[in-house]
This record gives C-alpha cells, structure tokens and sequence, in this order.
C-alpha cells in the first residue's frame, strides 16, 4: 500500500498533467504541396463524330491514305485494312476525300478517297481546308551542254521561191450555125428525073 506522502505526489502530478492538456495548444504548419513548373500532359482521345468503314474488297484488301485530298499532289502516309473502322474529322471542298484520325504521322490525320469507305456512324463533317502542297527539296536543272551532244544540229535550209504555173489557154470554138440545106436524095432524084425526061424527047424525035 502507498502511504500518504506517495499518494499526495501522485495527485499533484495528475493535477499538474490535467491542467498542461487542457491548456496545450498544438501548433499547425502550413504545408503547401510543391507545384510542378514543367507542362502536364493532357490525354487526348479519338474524336467522338462520324465513323467510316474500309468498305470489304478482296482485290484490294488495303488502301492507301494520303497527306492531302489528293493521290497525285500529296504523298502516301500510310495504308488502312479493309472492314477496319477510323472516326472521321470532315470533308473536302469536292466532297470526295474524307479526313480520318490516322496516328503516327503529323497531327495524327490523313485522307482517305471516300468512294474507299462507308459510313457507320454519321455526324457533322466540316468541309476542311486541303494542307499546303509539299515542295520539291530540289529543282531539276538540264544541262545545255549535255543535250546538245545528244541533238544533233539541224541545218536551215531556204525554200525555193513560188513560181506561178503558166497561163493556161483553153480554146474556143463558135457555135453552131444551122444552114438551111437542099437534101441530097433531092438533088440525086431530081437530076435523075431530068435525064429521063431528057431520054424521052430524043426517043420521040427519033421516031
């Protein structure tokens, strides 16, 4: 058992420790969270319009996507299976080609020839504007020298000077003149008639 003194100093330690926690004020810190000074990467995801479908051809089971709504003024970037499904962005000015999401290459689109592909989902295609044509990185020069020795010289020659043909004289004849005429069988009778007439006078006489 405690005596009284031990009992006493307990009471005042408990009187003591009673009166420092009701009195204890914690001290609170302000702890901010570090803020990050590079940029912080957005997730993007594929647009939510129209939907188009590589239309299902077995003799042309890929088809290729172009830079630009165009196959001879834009570069292929890429091909795209038959029966595979792209979300579209919009439409060229000639209703022909149709932008798709397509990553990898710059700004992840490309164009794809509409008669290529179906829709499965239809949305609000904007008309797009076409990207700028690429440039040529050089432009070919001919060599003057070298294609002279391969075209051989041609020599001007004068052409002769023009000859008018000779006058050509085309003759003339009078016309006709119809010529009142005795006929012939007329003549030849009537001179047969006189001579036998001339016969029978002198056969008269001579009797």
């Amino acid at each position: 058992m405690f005596n009284s003194k031990t009992k006493l100093i307990f009471l005042f330690i408990f009187i003591f420790t009673g009166f420092g926690y009701f009195f204890y004020t914690p001290v609170q810190f302000n702890v901010s969270a570090q803020q990050p000074t590079g940029s912080i990467p957005t997730v993007t995801g594929t647009p939510a319009g129209a939907i188009v479908q590589v239309l299902i051809d077995q003799s042309n089971e890929i088809v290729k996507v172009y830079a630009g709504p165009s196959a001879s003024l834009y570069p292929a970037v890429g091909v795209i299976l038959m029966g595979q499904e792209i979300p579209a962005y919009g439409i060229s000015q000639d209703g022909e080609w149709i932008q798709i999401y397509y990553p990898g290459v710059p700004e992840s689109v490309a164009w794809v020839y509409g008669p290529y592909v179906r829709y499965l989902k239809l949305g609000n295609l904007p008309v797009i504007q076409p990207p700028p044509t690429p440039t040529l990185a050089s432009t070919p020069t001919i060599n003057p020298t070298l294609v002279e020795a391969f075209i051989p010289a041609v020599t001007q020659t004068r052409l002769p000077t023009f000859t008018a043909a000779p006058e050509i004289i085309v003759a003339t004849f009078l016309p006709e003149v119809e010529v009142n005429r005795v006929p012939t069988g007329l003549i030849i009778l009537s001179l047969g008639f006189i001579g036998g007439f001339g016969v029978l006078i002198s056969f008269l006489r001579g009797r």
